[in-house]
């Protein structure tokens, strides 16, 4: 693996390790998933590649903070299943990180688009000194 490689997985995982609450709790709105079906769905998605050993404890920190729930079903003769859902407190979350990365998306898109603060930061001059501006407005009189 080149350099370049290895720097561009280093920023894939960090990229995912700040985005995967937000993403399983936009996995978990306004349905229920089994654990396994939660993963195959990420799988789905190229930058959310994670194993059952990254997934399980980070729902299991999600429903000690009572961000979501989990209750065991049993379907025909198959063995039971786990399926996560949001609480109130979960949907609430959901709405306050999409709203912070939505704007964090905005924030990064105004800086790839207006390189340099110039391209975005309205310039300005420096401020002169009291000196200065009264000895401007004396010379602007004698002429």
């Amino acid at each position: 693996m080149t350099d370049k490689e290895k720097t561009e997985a280093k920023w894939g995982v960090q990229l995912r390790k700040g985005s995967l609450e937000l993403v399983i709790l936009a996995a978990l709105k306004e349905r229920r998933l089994y654990g396994l079906e939660l993963l195959n769905l990420l799988h789905t998605l190229e930058t959310m590649q994670i194993t059952e050993g990254t997934l399980y404890p980070l729902m299991d920190r999600l429903k000690r903070e009572k961000v979501i729930d989990a209750e065991w079903c049993q379907e025909g003769e198959a063995r039971p299943r786990k399926y996560y859902h949001l609480t109130d407190l979960g949907t609430q979350k959901l709405k306050n990180l999409t709203e912070l990365w939505r704007k964090s998306v905005v924030d990064i898109e105004l800086l790839l688009n207006n390189p340099g603060p110039s391209s975005f930061i309205p310039s300005s001059s420096p401020p002169s000194s009291p000196k200065a501006t009264e000895q401007e407005k004396q010379g602007e009189s004698h002429d």
